[in-house]
């Protein structure tokens, strides 16, 4: 038996030069789209991002998702399909005076299949660095697939949305990333460690899957350094346990379930604690997500909550909620948990109501399903009546000129006048206004004809 120093010394002797300094997630980059792991829905068969990208005609594209997803990856690969030259740029230390540098590269020999410029973080850009891009993009100078994790209907200027096409890139599933895994490790096995045979647990791999939050590159970081540094035993394996993975990800492991406790698994939980008004278990499954640091995921599903299950029962929420959630923005991690938890407690802890979540669907669904005819004329932004008209005057009541600034009028579409989308919840808020306009209702003058 080698004695423990030989053994890692051994590793090091087997190990590649051509690829001692290039890191593993670098090799491991796909180079074709049947080789991104997850993204079907943009990158399946016939779906719009790979049918864009098969055509090699690249339009402007904006891609949003948490780091990791593969943005820059199949940035990469639509360049290649283009056949144009690809530049990258960050926003967080990139200027115009960069991008105008790159575009006077477009008259040269460089620029002569036209320029693709990835721009990475976009979301860093303020307005006038953001609207400098605009000229460029629309003389054909040069294509832009700008990247963000942040919501881009949030933080990019509408001028720049309304040119490009927004493609999400959602979180990838332990599974997906698994599959990542165990093809670093043929690489790994092929390229570095010639004749050792690399052995990875199953729960190993899954929690360095599960740990890293849907981010590839956060996963396959950990194994680089799990196998780098565990040592070759006397018969030529290098084998990673679950208590070596644990260790490389520098974090408390919890029991995943493979088949399903995933990161959707764990907010759909949250959301169902928070809105049975059990507020255990919405600090539990909210403290999953903390230990995952899944903050975005958090913020978005407490929003969403506030509005679709506690809705009118008590409409301060959703403003607590949001001074709440930007205040874990700004904080981060481990302080973050904090607002985060007050969030989630006062909402298991309110009343519920979800009626203008029913309402709102209700109103789609006829508007989806049916002909829901034109706008009353009294609603209409008509100010004149032209010599053609026939039905002269708009007949609008002004509610103001009445008693409690209230007078009864046909608001609806005549072809679902009478429709019922909203009923008031059984909460103390909603019955309140139900017996305020019930008292004013009852007396009401009317205003129709």
């Amino acid at each position: 038996m080698k004695p423990q120093s030989a053994l890692r010394r051994s590793v090091t002797s087997t190990r590649s030069m051509n690829n001692e300094n290039k890191p593993l997630a670098d090799r491991l980059r796909p180079t074709t789209i049947d080789e991104v792991v997850g993204q079907q829905h943009i990158l399946g068969k016939n779906r719009i991002l790979r049918n864009i990208i098969e055509s090699g005609n690249i339009p402007n594209m904006i891609f949003y998702g948490l780091s990791g997803t593969g943005k820059t990856t199949v940035a990469n690969i639509a360049a290649k399909a283009s056949n144009k030259t690809l530049y990258r740029l960050n926003a967080t230390n990139a200027s115009v005076a960069d991008i105008k540098s790159i575009v006077k590269e477009s008259d040269g020999i460089f620029g002569q299949n036209g320029i693709l410029l990835y721009l990475d973080e976009i979301q860093n850009f303020n307005k006038k660095q953001q609207q400098s891009l605009l000229e460029y993009t629309e003389n054909g100078k040069i294509t832009l697939i700008a990247s963000t994790t942040e919501n881009p209907y949030f933080y990019i200027y509408n001028a720049i949305l309304s040119r490009c096409v927004v493609f999400e890139f959602r979180p990838l599933t332990a599974e997906d990333i698994v599959s990542a895994l165990r093809r670093g490790i043929r690489i790994l096995a092929q390229e570095d460690f010639k004749g050792t045979n690399i052995i990875c647990e199953d729960d190993a791999l899954f929690h360095i899957a599960e740990k890293a939050s849907g981010d590839v590159r956060k996963a396959i970081n950990a194994l680089e350094l799990a196998v780098m540094y565990t040592p070759v035993s006397a018969e030529g394996e290098l084998k990673i346990t679950l208590e070596l993975a644990e260790q490389c990800t520098q974090k408390k492991a919890f029991q995943f379930d493979k088949k399903g406790d995933n990161q959707y698994d764990v907010m759909s939980a949250l959301q169902k604690s928070i809105r049975g008004s059990d507020p255990d278990a919405a600090v539990h499954y909210l403290a999953r997500l903390i230990a995952a640091d899944d903050i975005q995921s958090i913020c978005r599903r407490l929003m969403v909550i506030a509005c679709e299950d506690i809705g009118l029962a008590y409409p301060q929420a959703i403003s607590i909620v949001k001074s709440c959630v930007d205040s874990a923005l700004m904080l981060g991690f481990p302080e973050a948990r904090i607002p985060l938890a007050q969030a989630a407690i006062l909402l298991a802890t309110a009343p519920k109501s979800n009626s203008a979540y029913m309402a709102v669907n209700a109103a789609l669904h006829d508007i989806e399903s049916m002909d829901t005819g034109t706008i009353p004329r009294r609603l209409q932004n008509k100010h004149y009546d032209g010599e053609g008209d026939i039905d002269k005057g708009q007949d609008y009541l002004y509610p103001h000129d009445f008693p409690n600034h209230y007078v009864r009028q046909q608001y609806l579409p005549d072809a679902v006048s009478g429709r019922k989308y909203y009923e008031y919840g059984a909460n103390k808020a909603e019955q309140a206004a139900k017996e305020y306009w019930d008292k004013i209702k009852g007396g009401e003058q009317t205003g129709q004809r």
